[in-house]
This record gives structure tokens, C-alpha cells and sequence, in this order.
């Protein structure tokens, strides 16, 4: 559904913006300790990196960072982080749009996300060092609110490993229109294996390939596209650092969810929303999903990662 474009062509991404100001940042913590540093406004993005909040950098208990933003090969990955690149033909992942009958293109569509200053005082009161509840407006190039978001992020002290963390991440996407929308990926306009959009969490590079695994599979191959309990990824920074992270659907509608898995041409690992057909949603209706995502040093084998996807807690508070 949704009109057709009317956009601008370009061959080729625009060239970035000088930086300007300086990023709003929010620190999350276990303990004391800040794991996590939150940007929820960066005036260095340009349009076409699809401004959005994002997680970045995300690091284990002993400091080794486990995201990415901005690399030179997608500059639009920004760590973790939710995106669509298809929202009623605007594009919020950012990059080039895939066309059923063009392939990637460069298109003036790209959309932002901004997280709104405001909430409410239920939501003020369960705002804590480890605990951020907020709402978010998804805008078109023409400034249209499409979705409004509500996301909830939550750390959390797993019972084991002793030396790793859960970061809990839910949100719900809110149709803000009065119409019918529709909600696509890469896949639903004609690419195969495109099914990225929603959850996505860009790894770190470095110059060994990490390894990704579920309970029966190894390898980016045998696990991409797989409905699984869970899945791990097993590598380290650019500094050597050794990491796991054990990705898991918290509910039923996320666990039905295909993985998305990318280790040889960039590492990232999302959970893909649309990954055959569009989501439709009706006007105040929505889409819920929620992760739980263990964040351990060190390399887990295919048992410690099965416990540690089990040992991560589940309870809403």
C-alpha cells in the first residue's frame, strides 16, 4: 500500500556533512559500571545514515566494545538499533533503497527518528540508571509522523555466566496515520536474502571473521534466515578483545522471527521483521517485538551460549 514514489535519483551517496555540535548521550550502567552509552541525537548524520538513536559503543564487563557505528563500508549501520528501509516508500535504515525493478538506488526518501523529550510521569518514575523507557517519532522527508514508537531498555544481571549482562530491548511500532501503512524490507520489493529491518546490531570489525552459531548450525550459510531459540556470535574487537553475545527472542511473535546474519561481507546480526510479506497495520494499530541479548567476555562454546540463553532474565518489571 501507500503512493507511489517521487523521489530524486542519484548515482552515487552524497558526501557527509562536517560534524557539527555534539551527541546527546545517555549512560546506561550495571552496577556502576557504564556499559552502554546511548546516543540519542548525533547532528553528524546526514539524511541518507537515516538519523535515528542508537547504541554505541556497547562493551562487556572488562571494556571490549561489541558495536559498531558508522563504518566506512554501510555508514549508515549505527550499533544497535531498530530501522525499516521500507515505511510507506520512506526509508528509515538509510543507504540506497532497493527497487523491484532497479535494484539499489540512490533516492532522496530517507527518513529520521527522534526520540521525543517528554514522557510520561509512570514512565519518568521507572527511568533508572539501568532502565530507559521513552517514545520516538518516525518522520518522512516530507516531516509526516508515520510511527510512533514505544521503546523500553532495560540491563539486567543474568544468574550466569558471573562475568556477562542482558541487555533487554523492546519496542512497538504505532501506526500515527490515519490510513493504512505498510512496513517492507529489502526482501518484501524483490531482494533475495534481503530480509534486514527492525532489530539489527552491527558488530565490530576486525581482522578475524567471528563465528556464529545456533543450537544445530554453524556458520553465516546455515544460520541465516534460521527460526531458532537462539543465537550466538562469537568474536572480538579491534583490539583483541574476546567477546560473546547470545541473541534471543523474549516472546513468541520475536522468536517466529527469522535471524539476519552477516559475518563475511560486514558483521551484524538482526531480527528481521518483514522478511517475506509487508506488515500491514491499520490506523492506531502495531507490531511489538522484544530481544534479550547476553553480552559475555571470552568465547562461549555451543553449551555455555545454550545456558546462558536460558539463564537470561525474562520477567517484565
Amino acid at each position: 500500500m501507500g503512493a507511489a514514489r517521487s523521489v530524486e535519483v542519484r548515482s552515487k551517496m552524497p558526501t557527509p556533512a562536517t560534524p557539527t555540535g555534539a551527541s546527546t548521550v545517555i549512560k546506561l550502567h550495571i552496577a556502576a559500571d557504564p556499559v552502554v552509552e546511548y546516543v540519542v541525537a548525533d547532528p553528524t548524520l546526514i539524511a541518507t545514515q537515516g538519523p535515528r538513536p542508537y547504541l554505541h559503543p556497547v562493551r562487556t564487563s572488562r571494556g571490549t566494545v561489541v558495536t559498531e557505528a558508522a563504518p566506512d563500508d554501510h555508514p549508515w549501520h549505527l550499533g544497535v538499533s531498530v530501522a525499516l528501509q521500507d515505511v510507506e516508500k520512506t526509508n528509515f535504515w538509510g543507504g540506497r533503497t532497493f527497487l523491484r525493478d532497479g535494484g539499489p538506488t540512490w533516492l532522496d526518501d530517507h527518513g529520521r527518528i527522534e526520540r521525543q523529550p517528554a514522557i510520561s510521569e509512570s514512565d519518568a518514575a521507572r527511568t533508572t540508571p539501568s532502565r530507559l523507557v521513552e517514545e520516538l517519532h518516525w518522520r518522512s522527508p516530507a516531516n509526516e509522523l508515520l510511527i510512533r514508537e514505544q521503546r523500553r531498555i532495560v540491563l539486567r544481571q543474568p544468574a550466569e555466566p558471573d562475568d556477562a549482562w542482558v541487555l533487554d530491548f523492546a519496542f512497538e511500532l504505532v501506526n500515527a496515520t490515519e490510513r493504512e501503512i505498510e512496513l517492507g524490507s529489502p526482501a518484501t520489493n524483490g531482494k533475495v536474502g534481503g530480509g534486514y529491518g527492525g532489530f539489527f546490531w552491527r558488530l565490530p570489525s576486525a581482522t578475524t571473521e567471528p563465528t556464529v552459531f545456533t543450537a544445530d548450525s554453524t556458520g553465516e550459510a546455515a544460520v541465516h534466515e534460521s527460526v531458532s531459540p537462539w543465537l550466538a556470535v562469537r568474536g572480538q574487537d579491534s583490539a583483541g578483545g574476546a567477546y560473546t553475545l547470545v541473541f534471543r527472542g523474549a516472546d513468541p511473535q520475536t522468536a517466529a522471527n527469522p535471524w539476519f546474519v552477516r559475518v563475511a561481507d560486514y558483521p551484524g546480526i538482526g531480527s528481521s521483521l518483514a522478511v517475506d510479506t509487508p506488515i500491514r497495520l491499520a490506523p492506531g494499530h502495531s507490531v511489538a517485538r522484544r530481544l534479550l541479548i547476553v553480552v559475555a567476555d571470552g568465547h562461549l562454546d555451543r553449551d555455555g551460549a545454550a545456558q546462558a540463553a536460558a539463564a537470561a532474565p525474562s520477567h517484565l518489571d
